[in-house]
Protein backbone atom coordinates (compact mmCIF):
# COMPACT_ATOMS: atom_id res chain seq x y z
CA UNK A 1 0.00 0.00 0.00
CA UNK A 2 1.31 3.42 -0.92
CA UNK A 3 0.00 6.44 0.96
CA UNK A 4 0.18 9.91 -0.55
CA UNK A 5 -0.57 12.82 1.72
CA UNK A 6 -1.76 16.21 0.55
CA UNK A 7 -2.73 19.37 2.35
CA UNK A 8 -0.77 21.07 5.04
CA UNK A 9 0.87 24.47 5.01
CA UNK A 10 0.77 27.59 7.10
CA UNK A 11 -2.32 28.70 8.99
CA UNK A 12 -3.13 31.24 11.65
CA UNK A 13 -4.34 30.08 15.02
CA UNK A 14 -8.07 29.51 15.03
CA UNK A 15 -8.13 28.53 11.40
CA UNK A 16 -9.02 25.26 9.72
CA UNK A 17 -7.19 22.89 7.43
CA UNK A 18 -7.88 19.51 5.88
CA UNK A 19 -5.33 16.81 5.21
CA UNK A 20 -5.99 14.07 2.71
CA UNK A 21 -4.32 10.69 2.29
CA UNK A 22 -4.82 8.71 -0.90
CA UNK A 23 -4.03 5.01 -0.85
CA UNK A 24 -3.08 2.78 -3.73
CA UNK A 25 -4.34 -0.75 -4.18
CA UNK A 26 -7.71 -2.47 -4.06
CA UNK A 27 -7.68 -3.47 -0.39
CA UNK A 28 -8.03 -0.06 1.25
CA UNK A 29 -11.10 -1.14 3.22
CA UNK A 30 -9.01 -3.91 4.81
CA UNK A 31 -6.92 -1.39 6.70
CA UNK A 32 -7.43 0.62 9.83
CA UNK A 33 -6.29 4.14 9.00
CA UNK A 34 -4.79 6.77 11.21
CA UNK A 35 -2.95 10.04 11.52
CA UNK A 36 0.13 10.74 13.59
CA UNK A 37 2.21 13.87 14.04
CA UNK A 38 5.72 14.77 15.09
CA UNK A 39 6.16 18.22 16.62
CA UNK A 40 9.60 19.85 16.37
CA UNK A 41 12.04 18.14 18.71
CA UNK A 42 9.51 15.59 19.93
CA UNK A 43 8.59 11.99 19.33
CA UNK A 44 5.92 11.01 16.83
CA UNK A 45 2.53 10.89 18.52
CA UNK A 46 -0.90 9.44 17.79
CA UNK A 47 -3.57 11.88 16.56
CA UNK A 48 -6.57 9.87 15.35
CA UNK A 49 -7.65 6.53 13.95
CA UNK A 50 -10.66 5.16 12.11
CA UNK A 51 -11.90 1.61 11.74
CA UNK A 52 -12.02 -0.24 8.44
CA UNK A 53 -15.68 0.55 7.86
CA UNK A 54 -15.45 4.05 9.29
CA UNK A 55 -17.86 3.46 12.18
CA UNK A 56 -15.38 3.76 15.01
CA UNK A 57 -12.99 6.64 15.59
CA UNK A 58 -10.46 7.38 18.28
CA UNK A 59 -8.67 10.63 19.06
CA UNK A 60 -5.84 11.91 21.16
CA UNK A 61 -7.12 14.02 24.04
CA UNK A 62 -5.27 17.04 22.68
CA UNK A 63 -7.35 17.11 19.49
CA UNK A 64 -10.73 15.83 20.65
CA UNK A 65 -13.53 18.16 19.64
CA UNK A 66 -11.31 19.98 17.15
CA UNK A 67 -10.14 17.32 14.69
CA UNK A 68 -12.27 14.86 12.74
CA UNK A 69 -11.01 11.79 10.94
CA UNK A 70 -13.09 10.31 8.12
CA UNK A 71 -12.62 7.92 5.24
CA UNK A 72 -14.14 7.22 1.85
CA UNK A 73 -13.51 3.60 0.92
CA UNK A 74 -14.86 4.16 -2.59
CA UNK A 75 -12.12 6.74 -3.15
CA UNK A 76 -9.40 4.94 -1.17
CA UNK A 77 -8.93 8.05 0.93
CA UNK A 78 -8.78 9.14 4.54
CA UNK A 79 -9.07 12.70 5.74
CA UNK A 80 -8.22 14.77 8.78
CA UNK A 81 -10.29 17.90 9.24
CA UNK A 82 -8.54 20.21 11.68
CA UNK A 83 -10.48 23.09 13.19
CA UNK A 84 -9.62 25.67 15.82
CA UNK A 85 -5.95 25.14 15.12
CA UNK A 86 -3.46 26.04 17.82
CA UNK A 87 0.28 26.78 17.60
CA UNK A 88 0.90 23.51 19.47
CA UNK A 89 -0.64 21.65 16.52
CA UNK A 90 2.46 22.59 14.52
CA UNK A 91 4.04 19.32 13.41
CA UNK A 92 4.85 16.99 10.58
CA UNK A 93 1.67 14.98 9.99
CA UNK A 94 1.74 11.37 8.79
CA UNK A 95 -0.90 9.06 7.41
CA UNK A 96 -0.76 5.41 8.53
CA UNK A 97 -2.39 2.12 7.58
CA UNK A 98 -2.47 -1.13 9.52
CA UNK A 99 -4.25 -4.44 8.97
CA UNK A 100 -5.13 -4.86 12.64
CA UNK A 101 -5.22 -1.72 14.71
CA UNK A 102 -3.90 1.79 15.26
CA UNK A 103 -3.87 2.92 18.84
CA UNK A 104 -2.17 5.57 20.97
CA UNK A 105 0.46 3.05 22.01
CA UNK A 106 4.03 4.34 21.94
CA UNK A 107 6.24 2.37 19.62
CA UNK A 108 3.39 0.54 17.94
CA UNK A 109 4.46 -1.16 14.75
CA UNK A 110 2.47 0.17 11.79
CA UNK A 111 2.28 -1.63 8.44
CA UNK A 112 2.49 1.41 6.16
CA UNK A 113 3.37 5.07 6.50
CA UNK A 114 2.89 7.97 4.15
CA UNK A 115 5.35 10.81 3.82
CA UNK A 116 4.79 13.57 6.28
CA UNK A 117 3.26 16.92 5.45
CA UNK A 118 4.14 20.02 7.42
CA UNK A 119 1.43 21.90 9.27
CA UNK A 120 2.50 25.19 10.83
CA UNK A 121 0.13 27.22 12.96
CA UNK A 122 1.15 30.77 13.77
CA UNK A 123 -0.07 32.64 16.81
Amino acid sequence: VQLVVSGGGLMQAGGSMRLSCAASGRTFSSYVMGWFRQPPGKERQFVAAISKGGQITNYADSVKGRFTISRDNAKNAVYLQMNSLKPEDTALYYCAADRLRIAPTPGQKIDYWGRGTQVTVSS
